[in-house]
């Protein structure tokens, strides 16, 4: 009847894309309103630019920097450099993360494990990558090695903490239940403690692919003859400004992408707790 009487049908697609992005946590709304202020910032950069206002040698524009990512990308080299990085990264997190949800279990579950080993692992975590990476390079040499060692030392660190720390925060009431419930051993682990700890965990994983991707900067920048860190050292000794803000840009990009990509997983693993429904 609102049909025939001139009156517009509601949006049905407006509402659907609506309905999905509340299902993630958020809207279109948000999303512009967080991009607002990268977009501000962009603008005033380029009218400064254009106005002469700002050394291009200092700052290049956002367009001069658009330029050198069209450049690098047709010629091949953006897509080999970034290949060589994610493959390094998410090799040394694989093998650090995995080893440090590992070591965190059985620290978690075991007491006598815990006194054992984190005394150690405290001690090293306190030891800056960049004072580790000469001695790496130097076990190591300059290949590959060496560089998913740095990465793997600094991913180990985050899952570790976050695993202990969500195991050993189980409510002991939670093990009441399950004991009168008749649970086993086997399935207290999976049914209670493991998802109970699963918000820390996956802090956890957070965490250590940033700190994959910071120890990538710290591996390429210090030897290294590809990936996107040896894309910036190259332009830094040709004076190529407008190639070190594109890599610089790409590292910034593929972290938030990565740290979405986690919190999007946050929210759907843990949507039966209430500080996940937004």
């Amino acid at each position: 009847m609102e049909a025939l009487r001139g009156n517009p049908a509601p949006a049905a697609p407006a509402k659907g894309r609506l309905a999905r992005g509340r299902k993630f946590g958020w809207t279109f709304d948000d999303l512009a309103l967080g991009a607002a202020l990268p977009a501000i910032v962009l603008i005033v950069w380029q009218l400064a630019g254009g106005a002469g206002w700002i050394d291009p040698l200092f700052l290049p524009t956002p367009f001069a920097i658009l330029n050198a990512f069209k450049e690098l990308a047709l010629h091949g080299q953006l897509a080999h450099h970034f290949g060589v990085s994610a493959w390094r990264a998410a090799a040394g997190f694989l093998i650090g993360g995995g080893l440090g949800f590992a070591v965190g279990l059985t620290a978690g579950f075991y007491r006598r494990a815990e006194h054992l080993l984190d005394p150690s692992i405290q001690l090293l975590r306190m030891v800056p990558h960049l004072a580790i990476a000469p001695l790496v390079i130097l076990w190591f040499g300059f290949g590959e090695t060496s560089k998913i060692a740095i990465i793997a030392c600094g991913a180990f660190f985050p899952l570790y903490l976050n695993t202990l720390t969500g195991i050993r925060g189980v409510d002991n009431r939670l093990f009441e239940v399950t004991r009168v419930l008749g649970f086993g051993r086997r399935t207290q682990v999976f049914r209670l403690i493991l998802p109970a700890a699963m918000p820390n965990i996956l802090l956890g994983v957070r965490l250590s692919l940033a700190l994959s991707w910071l120890g990538l900067v710290v591996a390429e920048l210090l030897g290294s003859t590809s990936g996107i860190g040896f894309l910036i050292n190259v332009a830094k000794q040709n004076s190529a400004t407008g190639e070190i803000f594109v890599g610089i840009f790409i590292f910034a990009a593929v972290g938030k992408a990565v740290d979405s990509l986690v919190r999007l997983l946050e929210r759907k693993w843990l949507h039966w707790r209430d500080g996940y429904q937004g």
